[in-house]
Formats: C-alpha cells, structure tokens, sequence
C-alpha cells in the first residue's frame, strides 16, 4: 500500500473479516482508522467460518472471482507465517453430485495454480465431477486476531459498541464504511439482506489432512471436512432465511453421518463443538459509494455471503480505491 500523508478520518461499521480486512487495507494506507464493533472479532459470523478460499454463495460471479483471486494471493502469501495469520495451503478436492462445471467459475478454475479436473478415483463416491487444487484454508479465530493485531500496528482502533445509524458512526469522521454485514438489514435498511444458517461440527481429527467439500449449486445440505488446527471441521447447512443460532441436534447427527460416509472412522470421532452461522447474504453484493442524508460520503461493503474470507481483500482494494475518490473529490455524488 503506499503511504497517504493526507490521511481522512474514517469509521468502519463491523468488526467481521471484511470489516477488518477494509481497516486494515485503509490504515496501512495512511488514513486514521476506528472499527466500531458490537461484538468481539471471536463472537461474529466471520469466527465460525470454515476458512476455506473458494467461492461461494455469493454473487456476481465475474466481480466475486476478482475479488476471490485477489484474496488467493493475499492469503498464499500469508500462509508463510501460518501460526502468525492462520493461513495454511492445503490439498482439497472440491465436488459435486451433478455433471457439468459451474461455467460462472469459469475465471476461478483458470486462476489457481495447479487446479485440474480430479480423476474418477480421486472423487467420493456418488460424485459425478471434482477439481483438485491447493488452496488457502484458513483458521478463522486465528485470522481475525492477526487482523486486529495488523490493524493495531497500522495506527487504527477497535472500538466495542453498538452502532444505531451509519450518520452517528461518522459523526465525527470524513468517511464512514458499512461493514455490518446482516446487520445492514436494520442499519442501511436494506430488505435484501438475509441470513443463510450454516451448521458444524467441529470433531477430533483421526488424521484426515486433505480437505473435502462437495456443494451442490443452491442445495440446503452440503458435505464438507476442514482440517484445521482446533479440529476436524465437519458441515454443513445453508438454510434460507433460518435465524437462529442454536446448534439442532439432529442437524448435527446428520453432518456427522454424511461425513461418516466418506470416512467411517468419524462416526465414532470425539465431538469438540457445535457451531451456527447467519451467512449474510444478498442477491448481489453490494459495494458502491454514497452519501447519506446528512452528506457523509459512505462505503456500502456488505451482502458476501458464505464467501467473505474469499473475497475479503479483493473487496477491501474497492473499498481503498472508492476511499481515495472521496479524498481527491471525486465521488460519490448521489444521495
């Protein structure tokens, strides 16, 4: 990043992967930086994540694919220091029960290095299709601390407090950015935002080292194992519109069974956690500048989806770029 030594004031909404991700990409560009955050980075959405790069639930394709490209790089780099960052690279093999490629991937599958199509015996049984690839898997807890920490040595803030509109947020600042991910559906207000519940079960790893995910375009119930270095992450759900956080017994019976499919040994693997996650997703991200009603120019950065580890520095590059319109005066213009 280079340095900016007329910096602006600038208050970002939500303390999630994107939103740090953002603070940190601002900071590191000179400008003074405050995350405001009702919750800690460990108790978001973002913590329960399973870390894997690749695109997922999220839309548009061509736009989301930059971004997740960029992110590659990002977290290849970062997966040097794994103990440091929570980055690892990691050999998976991604499937899917139908034929036929996903043709908006397109760009994703040219991208990775080393991606191919897998062989017929590399693929679990009852999958029609799979790519094999070596990609970031990241240890989420781990990730948002080094982020906080990053941000820290940057010269920004994190400050722990509910926000009730983004004119209060940017009270004091020259730019506020919305990084509230499901809570833009109260804060901007904005009715396309909606979660998408994501169950898991986190199990002690019998020595599985190769991660495994076979999702179904759209489907309810996906197959996936994350090793991690807490556990064996199992999942999972996607469950439209499901609000509640309270892990369901028999959802997690059922995760544990279709990954007992695949590996028998895991259904007598010693249960470590349960989790859920509200996936804040939208029919398209949204990531464009505004001013609100009293003025303030803002940055709208939320609606990613399961996919905001993926696309959290591709997005945080738009962000900057969008940042250094408002101080050159060029943007936004509309209210």
């Amino acid at each position: 990043m280079t340095s900016n030594a007329e910096g602006l004031d600038i208050r970002v909404v939500g303390g999630g992967v994107i939103g740090l991700t953002s603070a940190v990409a601002l900071a590191e560009d000179g400008h003074r930086v405050r995350v405001l955050s009702r919750d800690a980075a460990g108790g978001t959405t973002s913590a329960v994540a399973g870390g894997l790069c690749w695109p997922y639930r999220i839309q548009p394709y061509e736009r989301a694919v930059a971004w997740s490209v960029r992110s590659f790089q990002v977290l290849t780099a970062l997966a040097e220091r794994p103990a440091e960052t929570g980055a690892r690279m990691v050999t998976g093999t991604m499937t899917a029960t139908t034929g036929g490629a996903d043709d908006g991937l397109a760009a994703w599958y040219d991208a990775v290095p080393g991606l191919r199509r897998a062989r017929a015996e590399e693929l679990p049984e009852g999958c029609a299709s799979g790519w094999r690839a070596r990609t970031p898997l990241v240890d989420m807890p781990t990730h948002l601390r080094y982020l906080e920490q990053r941000l820290t040595a940057a010269g920004g803030t994190v400050e722990r407090r509910e926000v009730t509109s983004l004119e209060e947020a940017g009270a004091a600042a020259d730019v506020v950015v919305n990084c509230s991910g499901l809570g833009a559906r109260a804060l901007v207000p904005d009715p396309d935002v909606h979660p998408v519940q994501g169950q898991l079960v986190v199990v002690e790893n019998p020595g599985i080292e190769e991660w495994s995910v076979s999702a179904d375009a759209g489907a309810s119930d996906t197959t996936y194992l994350l090793p991690q270095p807490y556990g064996l992450v199992l999942g999972g759900t996607a469950r439209e519109n499901a609000w509640s956080r309270e892990p369901d017994p028999a959802v997690a019976a059922a995760i544990v069974a279709r990954a007992a499919r695949r590996f028998p040994e895991l259904a007598r693997a010693r249960v470590l956690a349960h989790k859920v996650g509200l996936r804040p997703a939208r029919p398209a991200v949204r990531l464009t500048a505004e001013r609100l009603s009293g003025g303030m120019p803002c940055v709208h950065n939320y609606g990613h989806g399961g996919a905001g580890v993926t696309v959290a520095w591709g997005c945080a590059d738009e962000v900057l770029r969008m940042v250094r319109e408002v101080r050159e005066g060029r943007g936004p213009v509309r209210g």
